[in-house]
């Protein structure tokens, strides 16, 4: 597998997000699409594909969803909201999995030209992107800006806690913002950017410290997934069993030293 091929395919697909005048549709009640979440999917489905013609293909913007035993898992554009409202805090987010397990994962903000890129068992790192990409490892020795990344150890009392709601879910308002409240009297502050793929990547950089949200989508965190491990982070549901790439779950990330204290918090009150 090729991944500086994968990584290349990436930032060209960040040209696509970066454009002037979107065409918005609604596909539920405050959750969108516009034509950047098309072009991208079509983009990277189709440059895969001829690469890597053996490789499945899971993405939000297609109604099959079945993941095969080697099968990329994209969100085109995670954040697609912030998009909308120039909030420039949205990403590519790719993952590709063999046997149920992602084995890379990359995370790219074309706003930003951040680029989150992990490989199992390689570790994890953020590069600036903004004027090209090469190998990965001429870029390791020329372009990082923190290599390997590692997820900070402060305690909660110290730390920041991104939450994800759900604009689309708002029946469960008064339950998420309990949850929220809850966690907000035990950590320093409490963050929301509403790009779950950015949000674990941040949280692998020592930037925050944990996140949690009720209902989330595979290709929302597959590649960030991978990103935060390698960086010594911890993900779960709120069973505390791992994250399934095939279904709607639960999802709670964390830095070791705050993860079983903010998954107590978290699931108090629930019936799990």
């Amino acid at each position: 597998m090729d991944f500086d091929k994968i990584v290349s395919l990436v930032w060209q697909a960040g040209k696509l997000v970066k454009v002037d005048g979107l065409d918005v549709k609604e596909k539920n009640a405050y959750d969108f699409v516009t034509q950047v979440d098309t072009n991208v999917s079509n983009f990277l489905k189709e440059s895969l594909a001829k690469e890597f013609p053996w490789v499945g293909f899971v993405t939000e913007e297609e109604e099959s969803h079945v993941l095969t035993s080697e099968c990329f898992i994209l969100d085109p554009v995670d954040g697609t909201t912030n998009l909308i409202y120039d909030y420039r805090q949205s990403a590519i987010s790719l993952a590709y999995a063999k046997d149920g397990e992602v084995q890379f994962g990359v995370v790219y903000n074309p706003f930003s030209g951040e680029m989150f890129v992990a490989v199992r068992g390689g570790g994890s790192y953020v590069y600036d992107a903004s004027v090209g990409v090469g190998p990965l490892l001429e870029i390791g020795v020329k372009n990082y800006k923190q290599s390997p990344l590692r997820v900070a150890n402060r305690d909660l009392a110290h730390s920041l806690v991104e939450f994800g709601a759900g604009s689309s879910y708002k029946e469960q308002a008064q339950q998420n913002f309990d949850k929220a409240r809850r966690v907000f009297e035990h950590c320093l502050d409490l963050r929301r950017i509403c790009c779950t793929a950015l949000s674990i990547c941040y949280l692998a950089a020592g930037r925050i410290d944990g996140y949690f949200e009720r209902v989330i989508k595979p290709w929302d965190f597959a590649a960030a997934m991978l990103v935060l491990h390698e960086a010594g982070g911890v993900s779960s549901t709120w069973k505390g069993t791992a994250l399934p790439l095939d279904s709607t779950t639960t999802i709670l990330c964390a830095a070791p030293t705050i993860y079983e204290e903010l998954l107590a918090l978290v699931t108090q009150g629930e019936n799990l």
